[in-house]
């Protein structure tokens, strides 16, 4: 199956990859420090996306006390949140994560089915 080149937002340069599956879902995880609800809520992001997206997603965590600036370009009022930014339209959840078929529910994205 041949894979179509995907646009990356997270890079600066706007570069094109072309492994369209490894980025077909692009999620961003906002913390603050490493506190318990923070670390709680980047062990549930990574089960979900194992668990539902496993192979085609991509998960970025970024700490909001070392980058404080991406707060406000991301309008972001709560931490923990998990911003789907691909594919389009973008989806937010705020809390620790811990309800994946919520998660799943309000970010549009696919439920494993067994």
């Amino acid at each position: 199956m041949k894979k179509n080149p995907v646009k990356d937002p997270s890079r600066e340069n706007g570069e094109v990859t072309a492994d369209a599956d490894i980025n077909k879902y692009v999620l961003k995880l906002y913390v603050a420090d490493m506190t318990p609800g923070s670390v709680r809520a980047i062990a549930n992001a990574k089960h979900i996306c194992e668990e539902n997206l496993a192979g085609c997603y991509r998960l970025e965590v970024i700490d909001l006390y070392q980058q404080p600036h991406l707060a406000k370009d991301e309008q972001i009022t709560a931490v923990p949140a998990l911003i789907k930014t691909l594919p389009l339209p973008v989806r937010r959840v705020v809390g620790d994560l811990s309800d994946a078929v919520r998660v799943l529910a309000g970010l549009d994205l696919p439920r494993k089915t067994t």
